[in-house]
């Protein structure tokens, strides 16, 4: 369970600290005075997406911190084991969001990943939203809530899987079978584009090699008379060439030298200038005299080069891709010649699994069908608790026969309701008003949360939309959930907040240019004034604080 809640510079909190107990909580406060944000920091430190809006004005960062008893969730410490993240009985986890929204998480002290944070977070706490009456109308989320009920989410795993080999070789099959059709004309297509592409001798092809001497060959003549102009230059005997002039320093130099030793390593780098530029001279004298015109040469480069950016431009390729290509090209023939092969294969993979999927699809429907029954004579016993006396709910179940198979079975589940005695049960968005819907919603959510082992259960708000002595029964349901968990409600209903162990109270402080928000636990005289505030309102009279006294008094009484 949740044994504490730590915020630092989050939004309207600068800094709170708060224990939290065994058993139903609940938390109250005006309107405005910071409830959600509270919440907002339960999902930022359990793997909800971080954004910079969420650190306080004129801070560098917020940070979240929770800390959890695992005494009463075997699971989840087997699993902080299996990751080596475990830490004794204990759980902490941080949460730091900078000014630029970059967050990190920390699993005891050690850094993790949102989604390693977020599959640990479905193991501890499950928060339903106030607005889970709007999702109940969706086909997919009667589903999920069906099949977490019915605990079908192994099955389901194992269909999905099969269904997506499934989908995966029938998919290969269809192309393989279209492509057979014209297939002698690809074939044949693609031998002739090899063999045209084969011809360039690609093994020791190299477009750069080739790019090169053909540019060498085009330039011979420029080549030539600079190199031999460079020549004459550097060691010819004209006296202003390099050679002579370097010759005729170092002998000055070793003139002088005799009276200026320091000279002497100059003269030595200067004969030593003097022997390379002889030596570079002579190597180029050599290169030239090797260069001859070869106009055959040229022609033959130039044509080569002319094909091999033809054939670059037909397959959309540079030309060092034309190898690659081929290797495609040959991988693709070897699959249209062993196509068939392969077609026969993939028939009987896919007969195979369409069988295992019939099968599991069976096993899912048959245990649906099963939880769906007795999930629907609870709703129904619940919601006549709850306000609907001659409510029915029903869980309609119907195998979709003839259709190929389809991700998480073949099932058409819907949701009915028949909120009057005699009309038959119709679809929720056509029957349930809107206080009918939430108080539907609510029941499945109690139902369904009292057969979980998540040890932490967070309900924002759920009870919208009914009052009276139903909110009162509502409120009995909730700290009935609190028997075996941890149960913290959000609520705006004097008749839910009475039902709690324990109540925690929002406020809101103006005094700074800052607005901030703090959380604290009401003593037995505080619960008194807030349960009468959340029932008269501005004026609170000594009836109404003997009503508030009254109600406690009978929610103590519960079990």
């Amino acid at each position: 369970m949740l044994l504490n809640l730590t915020i630092i510079d989050l939004a309207v909190v600068k800094g709170l600290n708060l224990d939290l107990e065994k058993g139903m909580s609940v938390l109250t406060g005006e309107t405005g005075a910071g409830k959600s944000i509270l919440l907002t920091a339960l999902g930022l430190a359990l793997g909800d997406r971080a954004d910079s809006g969420y650190v306080r004005p004129d801070s560098k960062r917020a940070e979240v911190n929770l800390e959890f008893d695992l005494s009463d969730a075997p699971g989840v410490l087997q699993w902080l084991q299996g990751h080596e993240l475990d830490d004794g009985q204990q759980c902490l986890i941080r949460r730091i969001v900078n000014q630029d929204g970059r967050s990190k998480a920390y699993i005891n002290s050690r850094p993790v990943n949102l989604q390693f944070l977020q599959e640990l977070s479905e193991k501890l706490v499950e928060i339903q939203g106030q607005h889970a009456h709007l999702t109940l109308l969706n086909s997919d989320e009667q589903r999920r809530l069906l099949d977490n009920y019915a605990k079908t989410h192994p099955l389901v795993e194992q269909l999905n899987r099969c269904y997506k080999d499934w989908q995966s070789a029938s998919k290969e099959l269809a192309n393989l079978i279209k492509a057979s059709t014209d297939q002698s004309e690809r074939e044949e297509l693609l031998r002739y584009q090899i063999e045209e592409l084969q011809q360039l001798d690609l093994a020791s092809f190299s477009y750069a090699a080739l790019s090169e001497e053909h540019s060498k060959l085009a330039n011979l003549g420029q080549i030539l008379s600079t190199g031999q102009a460079q020549v004459e230059l550097l060691y010819e005997g004209d006296p202003q060439s390099v050679n002579q002039m370097l010759s005729h320093s170092v002998n000055e130099l070793s003139y002088i030298a005799r009276f200026a030793p320091e000279l002497t390593d100059i003269c030595a780098l200067l004969s030593e200038a003097q022997i390379q530029t002889e030596e570079a001279a002579i190597q180029l004298r050599r290169f030239l005299e090797s260069q001859e015109a070869d106009p055959l040469r040229m022609e033959q480069l130039e044509n080569r080069i002319g094909v091999i950016q033809s054939l670059s431009r037909k397959h959309h390729t540079t030309p060092d891709g034309l190898a690659e290509l081929v290797g495609k090209l040959e991988a693709e023939l070897d699959g249209l010649t062993h196509s068939g092969d392969r077609i026969e294969t993939l028939k009987g993979e896919t007969a195979r699994l369409l069988s295992d999927y019939q099968q599991l699809a069976t096993q899912l429907s048959a245990q649906r069908q099963l939880s769906g029954q007795k999930l629907q004579q609870q709703i129904s016993a619940m919601i006549k608790e709850l306000g609907m006396p001659q409510g029915e709910f029903v869980v309609a179940i119907s195998e979709i026969e003839g259709e190929p198979p389809k991700a998480n079975g073949r099932d058409k589940i819907e949701f009915l309701v028949s909120a009057n005695p005699g009309l038959p049960p119709k679809p929720l968005a056509k029957v349930a008003s809107g206080g009918e819907l939430s108080r539907i919603s609510l029941a499945i959510q109690v139902i369904t949360s009292s057969d979980k082992t998540t040890p932490t259960l967070i309900f924002d708000e759920v009870d919208t939309g009914i009052g009276g002595g139903v909110a009162e029964i509502v409120g009995q349901k909730l700290r009935s959930l609190s028997h075996n968990r941890q149960v913290l409600c959000v609520t705006h209903l004097p008749q839910v907040a009475a039902q709690a162990h324990h109540h925690l109270y929002v406020e809101k402080n103006n005094k700074t240019d800052i607005t901030s928000s703090n959380v604290r636990l009401l003593t037995d005289e505080e619960r008194v004034e807030e349960i009468a505030r959340m029932l008269g309102g501005v004026t609170i009279t000594a009836n109404t604080l003997a009503h508030a006294q009254e109600m406690l008094s009978a929610g103590v009484k519960q079990p």
